[in-house]
């Protein structure tokens, strides 16, 4: 779990970023999954789009989409979900939360 302070803090990262995926009519799939999880590893912070014709509300996809993936949903701003989940690898810059 992530303090207030934290998520704001991740918010401001993820600004910039720009969305390296997203979830239409088909939902959440397994490939799906395993791209997001490979891209957090690298980056720790990814931002995903959610489409229009996707079942359920932006806010559900999202928290289901961090569900999936052991990550906090940081923020859910209209179509656009900001996923966070501490990478395991040594040989990237971890992003500090304190």
């Amino acid at each position: 779990m992530i303090t207030s302070k934290q998520r704001s803090k991740l918010k401001s990262l993820a600004a910039n970023l720009s969305p390296i995926g997203q979830v239409g009519k088909e939902g959440i799939g397994e490939n799906m999954l395993a791209s997001f999880s490979d891209c957090l590893e690298k980056r720790e912070l990814i931002k995903v789009n959610i489409l229009e014709n996707c079942d359920g509300e932006p806010q559900e996809v999202g928290r289901a989409l961090a569900e999936k993936l052991n990550a906090e949903c940081v923020i859910v701003i209209g179509r656009k979900a900001v996923l966070y989940r501490k990478s395991k690898r040594k040989d990237i810059e971890h992003i500090a939360l304190n």
